[in-house]
């Protein structure tokens, strides 16, 4: 379990830009040629985690729990399944809001403006990593969008950012009533990915 110990606007945030290059170097802890974990320690917040290759797909949760290399929880090893199903070589996985906390009851509700625009600079920096130019992702937040108001407008300025980078967006398993993408956890590892018009989902929720 992880439970915040504070909130995140009493933390030094990790530049995103400098805690990548922090992880491009080798470290004791797990294969740097394998992952990709910005911050490259475990801390109240994580921006990226993932495989390396070259064509990944970038899965898209609300926040993240307490997964690191090597030590991947149910929903991450259920995401690098659906990935590799779908033909990517390499799965990342971002989170709509990158405070950790197992239960997501327990995220912050004050939004941090400095936290998310490191994330964002996250995003960017996964999308290019996409070497066919048109990279895929996948909207897999559930339900859980619902927990705080400020989510739906950070999906927005992912959407900015990806349509900057040519990005398609998609979904896998059925939605909520509501149309909330599925959630990864319980996923069939043979699911396939579908176009998810995400603007037109924004527009009604």
């Amino acid at each position: 379990m992880h439970i915040p110990t504070c909130e995140t606007n009493l933390l030094e945030l990790a530049d995103f830009d400098r805690a990548l290059e922090a992880a491009n170097r080798p470290n004791p802890d797990y294969d740097i040629t394998k992952w990709l974990y910005v911050p490259n320690y475990y801390s109240e917040y994580r921006y990226i985690l993932g495989t390396r290759g070259e064509k990944p797909l970038i899965c898209v949760g609300i926040n993240p729990s307490t997964a690191a290399p090597d030590d991947l929880d149910n929903t991450l090893k259920s995401v690098e399944r659906v990935a590799l199903h779908n033909g990517y070589d390499s799965f990342l996985m971002f989170n709509v809001y990158a405070q950790r906390a197992t239960d997501p009851d327990d995220m912050e509700r004050t939004y941090n403006q400095d936290l998310h625009a490191q994330n964002m600079k996250a995003f960017d920096y996964a999308l290019s990593l996409d070497r066919g130019g048109a990279p895929a992702v996948w909207a897999a937040w559930g339900t859980i969008i619902e927990k705080r108001d400020y989510l739906p407008g950070c999906v927005r300025d992912m959407i900015a950012l990806g349509k900057a980078r040519g990005a398609r967006w998609y979904s896998a398993g059925r939605k909520s009533k509501k149309g909330h993408p599925h959630h990864p956890l319980y996923l069939r590892k043979d699911s396939l990915l579908e176009p998810f018009d995400v603007e037109g989902y924004l527009d009604h929720i």
